[in-house]
């Protein structure tokens, strides 16, 4: 059942700033066309579904028209950086012009990952609205991990308290722009952020469904799924 805390708001940012390089297309990724529509749509379509969400905010770079032609429920801000820090940071400062507040939470979740579906938003969103920190998707992890030196393993490592992070990551504005703001440069994402401030992020199991897209195979694999769902 949904918890929902009196005078609570939610907000969804997207940053959809990056190439993606490593997946091979000839174009952001995230326009890219699966299962009939760019990537991305995919994505803003389990957000819009999410009732609790106020507001969804998409983060783009200057001079993407993208969401000028094409019509999605959504705010586009030409606010995206040289990294996904720098886009969540001036895409938390944009919401905060539209009226967020510090003390509300952000749910930022990454644009290529399509398959994120409503219920687990609002698991994230359950989890974590009663908690001092916030939070995140993640995933157990499941394959024998190795560290490698030129080539080989060096070390197999434990896997019993590793996870895979996923997005949303769920925390509140304020806290989210101080701890990005002082650790800008040297984060990945999100919980990093909060965790090079003292912070200890709380995990919520995600799914094996709800991964990056990041390499060409991915697309065919998103497909596959969104295809399936749609039977």
């Amino acid at each position: 059942m949904s918890v929902n805390l009196p005078n609570t708001r939610f907000f969804a940012l997207i940053p959809c700033a990056g190439h993606g390089s490593r997946a091979g297309t000839t174009g952001p990724k995230q326009y890219q066309p699966i299962a009939g529509k760019p990537m991305v749509m995919h994505t803003l379509a389990a957000f819009a579904a999410v009732k609790r969400i106020a507001r969804t905010l998409v983060v783009v770079s200057p001079g993407d028209g993208f969401f000028s032609r094409n019509f999605a429920p959504v705010t586009a801000a030409a606010c995206g950086g040289d990294t996904r820090a720098i886009s969540v940071v001036n895409g938390l400062h944009e919401l905060r012009k539209l009226g967020a507040d510090s003390r509300d939470w952000v749910l930022v979740h990454d644009a290529a990952r399509c398959l994120i579906t409503p219920e687990l938003v609002d698991s994230l969103i359950d989890a974590c609205v009663g908690d001092d920190v916030g939070g995140l998707l993640a995933q157990k992890l499941s394959d024998s991990l190795k560290s490698e030196q030129g080539g080989r393993v060096a070390q197999t490592l434990g896997r019993e308290d590793k996870w895979l992070a996923q997005t949303p990551q769920m925390f509140r504005i304020g806290r989210l722009i101080e701890a990005l703001e002082q650790s800008c440069d040297d984060v990945t994402d999100e919980a990093g952020a909060m965790e090079a401030v003292g912070q200890r992020p709380l995990l919520v199991p995600g799914g094996s469904q709800n991964f990056k897209i990041t390499y060409p195979d991915d697309f065919a694999l998103a497909e596959a799924v969104l295809k399936a769902r749609a039977r």
